[in-house]
């Protein structure tokens, strides 16, 4: 099953907070989530909130999940991408090693 991490829309008009849902690519936008990983509350005063499951969101990404565009820049200012992308090069790493053992 392919899966996207997407902005799931609550709130009323003019006040929206977006749940970081994971999701079936396929399913419409409002449809059923596979699971809530996050909040997106943009219009909170004095600034946007942002809470991420940070733990979920990696094993999600781990996962072969795809962000949309706007959570790709959510969790680039929360950190997640990077650590997303230097544990896929460290498990690189690691997978090369015990080839080249074998191999001697």
């Amino acid at each position: 099953m392919a899966t996207v991490i997407r902005l799931k829309r609550g709130g009323r008009t003019h006040a929206p907070y977006y749940r970081i849902v994971v999701m079936d690519q396929h399913k419409k936008m409002t449809g059923r989530s596979i699971e809530e990983i996050g909040l997106y509350h943009p219009c909170a005063r004095p600034e946007p909130v942002t809470t991420v499951k940070e733990e979920r969101a990696l094993e999600w990404l781990s996962k072969g999940a795809q962000p949309s565009d706007t959570v790709r820049k959510i969790f680039s200012k929360a950190g997640i991408m990077t650590k997303h992308a230097t544990g896929a090069k460290a498990e690189e790493a690691v997978s090369e090693e015990p080839a080249e053992a074998t191999a001697e």
